[in-house]
Order: C-alpha cells, then structure tokens, then sequence
C-alpha cells in the first residue's frame, strides 16, 4: 500500500509539472513540447538532487540546442543532421562531464532538428528558455508537492532487514549444527541482504539530502538517526555472517549439550531480531555468559592440544566467536544511543 502511495505522489507530481510547464509555455507562446520533456525527466527524487542535477542539465541543453541549430544550418533537416547533433552532443556532455545532462540535451537536440525551420538564432534562445522552465517547475513541484520523506520507509526496511537477518543466522547455524551445507542457499543469504542494505543507504542518503530543504524534527528526526544507528549494526552482523559461511565446517566436535546450548541461544538471537517485544537484556546476558564458558573452554583445549600451530583456530571458536560479535551487535541494534546530527 505504502509503495503504491509513492509512485502514486511521483504520478501526481509528474502531472503537476506538465500542467504548470505547459501552462507557462502557452503564456509566453513558446512550444511547451520541450519544457514538458525536460520537467520529466528531471522530476528526481529529492529536492537537492533536482537542484544539483538541474546547474548541470541547463548547460548541456545549451550545447544540444546549439549543436541542432549548427547542423540545421549546413545540412538543413536530413538524416545526418540528426546523427552528428545527437553524437556532438554526446561527446561534448561526456568531455565535460556533464553526465546528468546528457539524456535531456541529446532529446532536445534531435527534437530541434525536426521543428525548427527558421530563425535559428531566436528558436536557440526559445529552447534554452522552454528548457529552463522545465527545470525551474520540475525542481519547485519536487519542493511543494508531496516533498519527498523517506523516514518512513527506513525504517519499515530496517524491521523487514532485521527479521530476515534474524532468520538468516537461525538457518545458518541449524545447517552447521546439522552439518548440511548448502552453496546455492548461503550465497543467496549474503545477496538478500546486501540487496536490501544497499537499497536502505539509498535512501537514507535521500533522506539526508532531502532534510537541507525539508529538515526534520522531533520524534522524527530521533527516529531517522535510530534508524541509522541501526543500520551499522545490521552491516556488521551481515559481515559476521559472511564470516561464518566462509569457515570450513568439516571437523565440527560439539557434543549434543553444546549443540543444544548453542541452537537455544540462536533461536532466541532470531526472536529477538524479529520483534523488539522478545529482546530481554538479562536473557541477552544470559545466553552470552552461556556462550562465553564454551568459548573459553574450547580456547584452554586449543593451549593444551595445539602446540605446535597455536594460531590456528578450529572451526568451533570460530563460530562461537562470530555468534557472540552477533550478540553484541543485536545488544546495541536495541540500545537508544544519543543522537547529533554531523
């Protein structure tokens, strides 16, 4: 539903810019066929992105226009005059790295070739101002109408992220408990959630660009650097899972108990990350202190047993290791930490 409302507002939004874009354009009896094709494409998703890409896209329209108007003028309406407008066009976009610009430029410039036909130095400066009323009105409606807030979707994402995580490390350890190990199943763990962190930074950088034109407050704004804060941890805890899948899990020696106090704190780990309502500090605590006896109990094994390579770890530690960081990971994922903004 959520979802549906957004592209809903960018539908408005876009709506909204071809009126006002169109509208002017009649006013000032200029064709709006321009104005409307850069107010499109230049619709982005936040305010600052719209500012930023726009100082660039008004003068990589300049050479588009331009470049039309030129070869207009030597080859008249012909095919090539569509050829070398769009390549010129391009290569002068890409030579400047006006990169953000070169899809509106490359439309205006093939555009021009078929409507222009006469004074070319007044049609140059119709299009360079059509191009920058689709820029202004795109960049003001981005601003006023339904001014973009992603705060709300971080952090729905970072509860799915959380859940999913929570899952992840239950299946990883019961297959490695189990000694059943499947490729296909642990790398589609690391995809799922490096898909879905990457997706979250995004828009938290939205968020972040969006917040110099529409600041946040509050419990908004104490939410937003939660979300934040959280998202670190679920970064770390995707690396110590991918620590865990790339341990050789050949020579696992646990007993059933161990494996039994093992599997009860994985399985309350995985409740706790699914919903805040089963975390409990004194069992977190507990659970670790659990963990903790293990590990050095299996480290004391290691002095007696490995003399001679007393470096290298057996699989166990390892594990034991990675879950306990887990733990501590989860632990500050539900601290409230003291926000400042940077």
């Amino acid at each position: 539903m959520k979802r549906f409302q957004f592209a809903g507002n960018r539908v408005i939004k876009t709506g909204v810019a071809i009126l006002i874009t169109a509208w002017i354009c009649q006013i000032l009896g200029w064709p709006p066929v321009f104005a409307v094709i850069t107010a499109i494409v230049t619709l982005e998703p936040t305010v600052s992105d719209s500012i930023k890409k726009g100082i660039i896209r008004l003068p990589a329209s300049v050479f588009g226009s331009f470049y039309a108007v030129l070869f207009i003028y030597f080859f008249d309406h012909s095919p090539i005059t569509y050829a070398l407008a769009a390549v010129f066009t391009i290569a002068t976009c890409v030579k400047l790295k006006l990169h953000a610009g070169l899809l509106v430029a490359t439309l205006t410039s093939v555009a021009m070739v078929e409507v222009l036909h006469d004074n070319y130095f007044i049609s140059f400066f119709i299009r360079l101002g059509t191009t920058t009323i689709g820029l202004l009105v795109s960049t003001a409606v981005n601003m006023f109408v339904f001014p973009p807030d992603y705060t709300q979707d971080i952090i729905r994402n970072i509860n799915k992220m959380a859940q999913n995580t929570g899952t992840a490390v239950e299946k990883l350890f019961r297959k490695v408990l189990e000694n059943n190990q499947e490729e296909s199943s642990q790398k589609e763990i690391i995809e799922q959630l490096d898909k879905k962190l990457h997706k979250t930074e995004t828009l938290i950088r939205f968020q972040k660009d969006e917040s110099k034109f529409h600041p946040l407050a509050g419990s908004e704004k104490d939410l937003f650097y939660l979300a934040q804060h959280q998202l670190v941890r679920l970064r770390l805890i995707r690396y110590h899972i991918a620590n865990v899948l790339n341990t050789p899990l050949d020579t696992i020696s646990w007993t059933a108990e161990e494996k039994s106090i093992i599997m009860e704190a994985v399985r309350y780990l995985a409740k706790s990350m699914k919903s805040d309502s089963h975390y409990n500090p004194l069992i977190h605590q507990k659970r670790v202190r659990q963990l903790m006896e293990l590990f050095w109990e299996g480290n004391e094994e290691i002095t007696q047993n490995n003399d001679q390579h007393p470096t290298h770890f057996p699989p166990e530690l390892i594990l034991l290791y990675e879950l306990l960081s887990i733990y501590t990971q989860v632990e500050e994922f539900y601290e409230n930490p003291r926000h400042t903004q940077n």
